[in-house]
C-alpha cells in the first residue's frame, strides 16, 4: 500500500526512517525484557517440575532472545547512509535479519522434534510433571499474547517487514505455550505420554515458521517484486504527474522495507530535451513523496498525438 493519499504531498512521519528505528528498538528492547524473563523462569520450572515440554518453550523463547539482538543489530546497521560500496543504502541488513531469524527458527524446532522423538520412544521415560508447571506455561501464553498484540501494532503502523516477522514470532511463541499448557494438564490427568507430544508439536511449529520467514528473505534478497496493488498505486501516481502521456514497463524490487523502481514514461516527442528531463525530475519527486521508494529510474519515451500527422518526409 502506499503511505500517503496521492492528493498529499507530505510525507507520514510515521514511515520516516528515523521513527522506524526508533519504534523499532523500542519494540525489540520490549521483547528482550519479556523474553529475558519468560526464558528463565520457563527453563527453570521445566527443569524442577520436570516438563520436557516447558523446557522447550523455555528454549522457544530463549531463541526470541536471540532473535531480538539480531533484530537490534540489523536495525541499527540498516540505518547507514549510503556510501560508495553501498549506494542504495543499507536496507537489505533488515532483509538478512529476517533470513537468520528464519534459520534460528528452523534449527530450534528441528532440534526440539528430535529431544521430543527421543523420548517418544521410551514412553516409559516419561516422568509426571508438577502442578507448577502449568501455571507457569499459562503465565507464558498471556505474556507472549500481549506481546504479540502490541509488536504487530507497532510493526503495522511502521511498515516493518522485519518487525512483522518478529511479531508473528511471538504469535508462535503464544500458540506454542497454549500447546505446552494442554499437554503438562494432559499429563497431570495421568496420561504422561502428552508431554512430550507437546514438545514435538511445538517444535514442527517453530520448523514451520522458521522456514517461512527464511523463504521468503530468500527471494527478497533474489530482487522479488512487490505486489500488484502497490504496483498500481505508483502507476497512479507517475500518470498524474503534468506532462506525462502513458507509463509502461514499471518493474520494481524489493530492498529491505524500500522500494527501488524503474519506469518508462511517455512525454510529448515535440517537448525539449530539458522539458522531458524536467517531467521525469517531478515524477520521480511525486513518487518518492507518496509510496516507500528509495529510488525511482525514469527512461523518457517519446509520445506522439494521435490527432496529428508526425510522418517524416522522405528525401
Amino acid at each position: 500500500m502506499p503511505f500517503l493519499n496521492p492528493t498529499d504531498d507530505t510525507e507520514d512521519p510515521d514511515h520516516s526512517p528515523t521513527e522506524r528505528a526508533a519504534a523499532a528498538s523500542r519494540s525489540t528492547w520490549v521483547s528482550v525484557a519479556v523474553n529475558l524473563v519468560l526464558t528463565t523462569t520457563q527453563l527453570v520450572a521445566g527443569v524442577l517440575a520436570k516438563s520436557q515440554g516447558l523446557i522447550a518453550d523455555g528454549i522457544h523463547s530463549l531463541s526470541d532472545l536471540v532473535a531480538d539482538f539480531v533484530v537490534l543489530f540489523a536495525n541499527h546497521h540498516s540505518q547507514k547512509d549510503a556510501d560508495e560500496g553501498h549506494p542504495y543504502g543499507h536496507h537489505r541488513f533488515e532483509t538478512a535479519a529476517s533470513l537468520v531469524l528464519g534459520a534460528i527458527l528452523l534449527a530450534v524446532g528441528l532440534g526440539m522434534l528430535w529431544s521430543a522423538f527421543l523420548k517418544l520412544e521410551q514412553p516409559e521415560t516419561v516422568q509426571k510433571v508438577h502442578v507448577a508447571a502449568l501455571w507457569v506455561a499459562g503465565g507464558a501464553l498471556v505474556a507472549k499474547e500481549l506481546l504479540f498484540r502490541y509488536m504487530l501494532s507497532v510493526a503495522k503502523r511502521v511498515k516493518s517487514s522485519m518487525l512483522v516477522a518478529n511479531a508473528w514470532h511471538a504469535r508462535s511463541d503464544a500458540a506454542s505455550s497454549l500447546v505446552v499448557g494442554i499437554g503438562i494438564a494432559g499429563n497431570l490427568a495421568g496420561y504422561p505420554i502428552l508431554d512430550p507430544i507437546a514438545a514435538a508439536i511445538v517444535g514442527f511449529m517453530v520448523s514451520k515458521m522458521g522456514w517461512t520467514f527464511g523463504w521468503d528473505a530468500l527471494h527478497d534478497l533474489m530482487d522479488r517484486s512487490i505486489d500488484d496493488a502497490e504496483v498500481a498505486a505508483i502507476r497512479t501516481t507517475l500518470e498524474g504527474t503534468p506532462g506525462i502521456q502513458g507509463v509502461h514497463d514499471i518493474r520494481t524490487r524489493k530492498m529491505g522495507d524500500m522500494i527501488v523502481v524503474d519506469a518508462h514514461i511517455e512525454v510529448d516527442a515535440f517537448l525539449s530535451v530539458e522539458a522531458g528531463h524536467d517531467i521525469a525530475v517531478e515524477a520521480r519527486s511525486r513518487v518518492m513523496r507518496r509510496h516507500r521508494v528509495l529510488n525511482l529510474m525514469t527512461h523518457v519515451d517519446p509520445w506522439q498525438r494521435p490527432d496529428l500527422d508526425h510522418s517524416v518526409a522522405m528525401p
